[in-house]
């Protein structure tokens, strides 16, 4: 009985039921006409509506806990504050809200590798939550929501065939800047940081063993956003159309 008593489970509950109602709110607003023509493609746009507004929020909030409590960059594990507590049950509730909104909506199979990212994010979330262990860790990773948001506004561009605008032109810049800044950066700091748990049976190797994962899976997408954004003469054309989803 503690377990279902414990403090962080209203805070995941309301966070989730907030990432639903703004997608209902969200899913009001007028739709491109190219992505009204097509279910699957109106479907992603409202899951990147809200993941672009949790990525706002998450990413200016986990630059804010760095700036306010600094220790986090040195002492992953038993760092802690509030504020950093706090953005990680929030961002919990968004992977929890995304994943049943991808089942619910029969994207498994499309979307299966959101499906695995979102399993082992909540995985390492809820050491942090449950154990209070490793929040600073939590807020480091969630660094990677300022790389999210310049990402997200490529992957609408491309649900709405606005690859020929200026502003994807410049956005695929800026997006390869602050995927290395706020994602392979970070990712590999917390990879080296965990390595020391390498052998031990602790709750660190676990979390070593997610962020291993999720480097080869970091890895592979970035692997296809140069093929894609830089490289699409070496995609074929029926690969490229198929695949807007996950490129």
């Amino acid at each position: 009985m503690p377990s279902l008593l414990h403090p962080a489970l209203p805070l995941l509950l309301g966070a989730t039921l907030t990432f639903r109602a703004l997608r209902r709110a969200l899913s009001r607003l007028p739709l491109p006409a190219h992505v009204r023509a097509d279910p699957l493609r109106t479907w992603r746009w409202h899951n990147l509506l809200v993941s672009f507004a949790h990525s706002i929020v998450s990413g200016i909030w986990a630059l804010l806990c760095v700036w306010q409590t600094p220790e986090i960059l040195v002492e992953i594990e038993t760092a802690w504050s509030l504020s950093g507590y706090l953005l990680v049950c929030f961002s919990a509730g968004y992977f929890i809200h995304d994943s049943v909104d991808i089942v619910v909506s029969r994207q498994t199979r499309a979307s299966w590798e959101y499906l695995v990212h979102h399993l082992m994010a909540m995985s390492a979330f809820f050491s942090g939550i449950f154990w209070n262990s490793f929040v600073g860790g939590g807020v480091l990773t969630l660094l990677v929501e300022v790389s999210n948001i310049f990402l997200t506004i490529r992957m609408m561009m491309k649900i709405n065939n606005a690859q020929h605008l200026l502003l994807y032109r410049v956005n695929k810049y800026v997006n390869l800047v602050m995927y290395f800044l706020f994602r392979l950066a970070p990712q590999a700091y917390l990879t080296y940081f965990f390595l020391h748990y390498w052998g031990q049976r602790t709750l660190g190797t676990f979390l070593l063993s997610i962020l291993l994962m999720l480097d080869v899976m970091i890895l592979t997408y970035f692997s296809r956003l140069l093929r894609s954004d830089f490289c699409p003469e070496r995609v074929p054309s029926q690969q490229h159309k198929g695949k807007f989803l996950t490129e």
